[in-house]
């Protein structure tokens, strides 16, 4: 599998995740991927919220790791500068 068929079933992975994420008035949101590591973000109500990792490692990351071959981890922090930036200008819209 290439890289950009993994980054498609990650996305499609988390938009199973996401009503249960949504129930609660949160939301993850797909940051990038590199070297087996998924990179998020928890926004909405997850965000700040002190089981945010709770459901990053107990949920999030057991279902993508399952799901998705290749897939090493799933991280919220360390995000590598150039796919955060990559990220901020997508969200803004440029």
């Amino acid at each position: 599998m290439n890289e950009e068929e993994t980054i498609r079933l990650i996305e499609a992975t988390l938009d199973k995740i996401r009503p249960f994420l949504q129930r609660d008035g949160g939301d993850v949101d797909f940051i990038g991927f590199r070297d087996g590591i998924v990179y998020v973000t928890m926004v909405g109500a997850c965000q700040g919220c002190s089981f945010a990792q709770d459901d990053i490692s107990a949920g999030v990351e057991i279902i993508i790791m399952e799901e998705v071959p290749g897939v090493l981890a799933v991280k919220t922090e360390d995000v590598p500068e150039d796919m955060l930036k990559a990220y901020l200008e997508k969200k803004a819209g440029k």
